[in-house]
């Protein structure tokens, strides 16, 4: 009887490879039993590498939930960027880019994002982390938005009340409670009604 063939050798991840490994674990994770679960050492054993391992990339519970938030600021950034750029020169149009996809990057992440922003709030650290990508994306609606508003461009003040709405919108779309149409043409209309204030 011939002897089983050996298993091919396990390659080695690198750094980047691993962490990349460890976020879509714990996305996973928190996708199916919610950030609460979401521990380092419950990580390691869904993961199937050593406590160290975990650790030595993110530190902290709060390490891990500021590198996830990150991450997926990372890719709405992204998406909104390739949005706008393709999108006409128009206000209806960076308006709409920014709505579709503001909505569409949190429904695309489901429940996991509520989940992992109510453990940043929970952290003063971890709120200031939240505070850096929020300011980095009002700035950029701020630049967006600046061809089509007055003359001292749209205020911080509405700006933030956008964010809140989208956050509030795109939430309860995650949730059911709309729909992520309603949710985008509310938000769409919630950005024309700001720019236009602001003649």
């Amino acid at each position: 009887m011939p002897a089983p063939a050996p298993s091919p050798p396990r390659r080695r991840l690198s750094k980047e490879e691993r962490l990349r490994q460890l976020l879509d674990v714990s996305w996973k994770l928190i996708n199916d039993e919610g950030a609460d679960a979401l521990t380092l050492g419950r990580l390691a054993e869904e993961a199937g590498v050593s406590k160290p391992v975990v650790y030595d990339h993110f530190g902290t519970r709060n390490g891990l939930l500021a590198v996830l938030y990150q991450d997926f600021d990372l890719r709405q950034t992204a998406i909104i960027d390739a949005a706008i750029a393709a999108s006409k020169p128009t206000l209806k149009d960076k308006a709409g880019a920014i709505a579709s996809r503001y909505i569409e990057c949190v429904s695309t992440q489901g429940r996991e994002i509520p989940g992992v922003l109510a453990a940043l709030n929970g952290s003063p650290e971890l709120s200031a982390v939240k505070s850096q990508y929020q300011q980095a994306f009002l700035e950029k609606c701020q630049k967006i938005l600046a061809p089509f508003a007055g003359p001292q461009g749209v205020s911080q003040a509405s700006l933030w009340a956008m964010l809140g709405a989208a956050d509030a919108l795109s939430n309860a779309a995650v949730a059911g409670e709309i729909t992520e149409a309603q949710a985008r043409d509310e938000l769409f209309q919630t950005i024309l009604g700001m720019v236009r204030r602001s003649k």
